[in-house]
């Protein structure tokens, strides 16, 4: 029943008399069967026929009736809805069989992945006599054959990181002045490296070996080198980007114009379309290649101008297209990200210290930045939330250069102080060898469902 208030004026009163309930029953209409309720009340209790009459199957009967269609209930008015049972379509007694000799697949829970340890020493070091401590340079890189080319002054040594054994490429003359970059082509055996007197030189690792020197394109030293198969481009303290096809006698082929200082990051997306450079003048170009030609030369596809100081570092992203990060010298301490088809920054983070170098991870959203003042250490970033993850130290000076070994577990790093140090950062060799040669499981969906037993 449902009382009323007989003072509609004042709804909140309460009455004087005691023998009065205020209390009211409100139902639950949307939790209860109407029509079951109403049967209930009118007929159910009636007795259709004699109890002692039915006999022992036809009161089974009833009993199992009332429990499936649930007549059993006592109740006829809900306060709560009741969550519904689950009802079994496949009887277990059917499925417990074929479950004992095969699991189903959405049954089968996901392995905990082990958390990863993280060393914070490096795992071995390397004496870089004589390397220059130039922040527009790029005098360090780790190629597909597994062979780390570093330039110290003016010569050109390779490491051969599978056997551990040093061997000396090249050494220049004076009058040739200093190597300011090195970078080795997607084969992992031609190497091209760049001159302070403007030049660039193309060797053949594997026979040691001098191939071609590029000459007449650049007027000042050539600060920053990438490849796109068979396309070099070259960026020099002019401020000139140029391609050169390695192939051809007239090796220049087209030339970007947009910076007005150095060029000292130079990175083609995976893809090969687009190319990011960075610039003394604090500004970042994205280039695309169709439009390289002499009379496009000033079409650059976007224009970053939000750093504040020099960039020279730049990484695209392995596991999203068109992501870059790039990171700002010592008057900007940012990471940046930016989306290169709109050329959106979609997030900045403040290192407090000089970005000098970054790399990504190739197996996990992760990315690695090298600094110089105050820290001079390597720092491990979770992607996107930009957490760190760890803090590498042992280098006394800036690491000004990083490179990535063909794995992606081991990078390199070196610095002014004279050292060359790998660190196992994005995670065990061994273990990603033995993940690369191991066989891969069935990915077939729903392979247990139609198998002949």
């Amino acid at each position: 029943m449902i009382y009323s208030n007989p003072n509609p004026r004042f709804p909140h009163q309460r009455r004087s008399s005691s023998e009065e309930n205020l209390d009211r029953f409100i139902p639950n209409r949307s939790a209860m069967d109407m029509g079951y309720a109403h049967w209930m009340v009118t007929e159910g209790r009636k007795e259709k026929e004699p109890p002692f009459s039915r006999s022992p199957s036809s009161e089974a009967y009833r009993r199992l009736l009332a429990e499936t269609l649930n007549l059993n209930r006592t109740r006829i008015f809900a306060f709560k809805n009741k969550p519904p049972v689950p009802v079994e379509l496949i009887p277990r007694q059917h499925t417990s069989s074929s479950a004992s000799s095969s699991s189903t697949y959405h049954q089968q829970p996901k392995p905990a992945k082990p958390r990863r340890r993280i060393r914070q020493t490096s795992e071995r070091a390397l004496d870089a006599p004589d390397i220059v401590d130039d922040f527009y340079l790029n005098l360090l890189d780790w190629g597909s054959s597994n062979i780390v080319a570093i330039a110290l002054a003016r010569s050109v040594y390779l490491w051969d990181a599978s056997h551990g054994s040093t061997s000396e490429l090249v050494t220049v003359d004076e009058e040739h002045g200093l190597f300011t970059s090195v970078n080795w082509a997607p084969d992992g055996r031609h190497l091209a490296i760049g001159l302070e007197n403007s030049e660039v030189q193309l060797w053949d690792a594997a026979s040691n070996k001098q191939l071609r020197t590029l000459k007449g394109g650049h007027r000042c030293r050539v600060g920053s080198l990438a490849w796109n198969n068979h396309i070099l481009t070259t960026g020099g303290m002019d401020g000139l980007i140029m391609n050169n096809d390695v192939r051809i006698r007239d090796h220049i082929v087209g030339t970007y114009r947009g910076h007005s200082q150095e060029v000292c990051g130079l990175k083609w997306s995976a893809s090969g379309q687009q190319l990011a450079s960075g610039g003394n003048d604090n500004l970042i170009h994205i280039w695309d290649r169709r439009r390289s030609s002499m009379a496009a030369a000033h079409q650059w596809l976007h224009r970053m101008e939000e750093h504040t100081a020099a960039v020279r570092a730049l990484a695209w992203c392995p596991f999203q297209a068109n992501l870059l990060a790039s990171g700002g010298g010592g008057g900007d301490m940012s990471i940046k990200f930016w989306n290169t088809i709109t050329g959106a920054c979609l997030n900045s983070a403040n290192t407090y210290a000089q970005v000098c170098g970054l790399l990504w991870s190739k197996s996990e959203r992760e990315l690695l930045s090298s600094h110089g003042f105050t820290g001079n250490q390597l720092t491990l970033w979770k992607y996107p939330s930009m957490v760190k993850t760890a803090e590498l130290r042992g280098h006394t000076s800036r690491v000004l250069f990083l490179a990535q070994s063909p794995d992606g577990c081991t990078v390199a790093s070196a610095a002014g102080d004279e050292t060359l140090r790998f660190w196992n950062v994005f995670g065990d060799p061994a273990e990603a060898a033995r993940e690369k040669s191991a066989p891969k499981a069935n990915s077939e969906p729903f392979s247990w469902v139609n198998r002949i037993r």
